[in-house]
C-alpha cells in the first residue's frame, strides 16, 4: 500500500511538472491573459459533471456486485469503497483501481479474487462507451475513427479470450506450470476468471455500457463548459470528440493516467480541429484534467479517510510493523 501511494505522489508530481512545462511552452503571459477572462463558475460546473461521472460509474460497480452475488454491503460503504479506488487512478489503464477490492476485502471480507475482475469489466465497458461517443462526435470527419477501431478491437479480443473456455484454460494451465509465486497463483486466477466470465457475458454488457456512455458524456460536457468559460463556441459534438478520443488514447497507451499522451492529443485537437488558440487550449486542457483526473484522486483520498473512520482497522496491518520487525 505504501509503495503504491508513493507511486501516486510521484505521478502527481510528474503531472504538475508536465502542466507547468505546458504553461511555459504556451507562454505564461498568454495563459494569464486567458484565465483573466475565464468564468470561474465553468470550472465548478466541470467538477460537478465529473462527480456525476463517478456516481454513474458507481452504479456499474453496484451492478457487478449484484451479478457476483455480493450482498449485505451498506450503500455508503459501497460508495466510499468505490471512490477510494480513485486513489490509484493515476496508473496505466487505471488498473490501480483494483485497490477498492482490497478495501472491500478488509472491511467486509469479500475475497479479492471475486471482485478484482470488476476493474477489467469496467475498463471494457468504459471503452465501449467512449468508442460510441467518438463515433457520434466524429460525424463529418474521420480523425478519431482509427482509435475507436483500436479500442473496439481490444475489447473484442478480451471478450473472445474470456468467453472461450478452451483458450482461457490453456492460458491458465501454462501459468500453473510456471515456477515460483506466479504458478502458485493459478487457483486464484481461476476464481477471478469465473467472475470475469459472469461480468462479460453479453447480457451483462448492455446496462454497464449504457451507463458508460452517459458517464463519459458528462466529462465531455465538462470540457465544453470550460471552453464556453473562455468564450469559445465549440459545439458539444466536437468537444465530445476531443475529450473522448484523448481519453481513449490515454487509456490504451500504457502510461500512468495517460499523462502526457492525453494532454498533448487534447490540446492538439482543440487547436487544429477546433480553431482554439494555443493559450486557451492549454488553459482548457489543464483545467479539464484538474477537474477530472486530479479531482478524482482528491475524492479518492477523502473517501478512503472516511472509510477508515467507519472501519478503524482498515489497512492497519499494512502500516504496523510485524512482530519479527520488533
Amino acid at each position: 500500500m505504501k509503495l503504491n501511494l508513493r507511486t501516486v505522489v510521484y505521478a502527481m508530481l510528474v503531472g504538475v511538472a508536465l502542466y507547468f512545462a505546458l504553461a511555459l511552452y504556451s507562454g505564461l503571459d498568454k495563459l494569464k491573459e486567458s484565465l483573466s477572462n475565464f468564468q470561474v463558475s465553468s470550472f465548478a460546473m466541470a467538477c460537478a459533471l465529473a462527480f456525476g461521472n463517478y456516481i454513474l460509474r458507481f452504479l456499474k460497480w453496484e451492478f457487478y456486485l449484484a451479478r457476483l452475488n455480493v450482498k449485505n454491503i451498506p450503500k455508503l460503504d459501497s460508495f466510499l469503497t468505490y471512490l477510494s479506488g480513485f486513489v490509484l487512478t493515476v496508473t496505466p489503464g487505471k488498473v490501480g483501481e483494483v485497490f477498492k477490492s482490497l478495501v472491500l476485502a478488509e472491511s467486509h471480507h469479500v475475497p479479492m479474487t471475486k471482485t478484482a475482475p470488476i476493474v477489467i469489466a469496467e475498463r471494457a465497458t468504459d471503452v465501449l462507451g467512449v468508442v460510441a461517443l467518438i463515433a457520434v462526435g466524429s460525424i463529418g470527419f474521420s480523425g478519431g475513427l482509427l482509435w475507436a477501431g483500436v479500442g473496439l478491437g481490444l475489447v473484442a479480443g478480451l471478450l473472445f479470450v474470456v468467453s472461450n473456455r478452451r483458450i482461457s484454460r490453456s492460458i491458465l494451465d501454462r501459468i500453473g506450470r510456471m515456477p515460483g509465486k506466479l504458478g502458485a497463483m493459478t487457483p486464484k486466477l481461476q476464481s477471478a476468471h469465473e467472475s470475469l466470465v459472469t461480468m462479460l457475458a453479453p447480457a451483462n454488457l448492455i446496462v454497464p455500457s449504457l451507463l458508460s456512455v452517459a458517464a463519459w458524456l458528462l466529462e465531455c460536457l465538462a470540457l465544453w463548459f470550460l471552453l464556453r468559460g473562455f468564450g469559445q463556441n465549440t459545439s458539444i459534438p466536437l468537444a465530445t470528440f476531443f475529450y473522448a478520443t484523448s481519453t481513449l488514447v490515454g487509456a490504451i497507451v500504457p502510461v500512468p493516467g495517460g499523462l502526457g499522451v492525453t494532454e498533448s492529443l487534447l490540446m492538439g485537437q482543440m487547436t487544429r480541429l477546433g480553431g482554439v488558440s494555443e493559450s486557451i487550449a492549454a488553459a482548457a486542457m489543464i483545467l479539464v484534467r484538474f477537474a477530472t483526473l486530479w479531482f478524482a484522486v482528491l475524492v479518492g483520498f477523502v473517501a478512503l479517510s472516511w472509510m477508515k473512520r467507519r472501519h478503524p482497522t482498515l489497512l492497519v496491518a499494512e502500516s504496523q510493523p510485524s512482530p519479527k520487525a520488533r
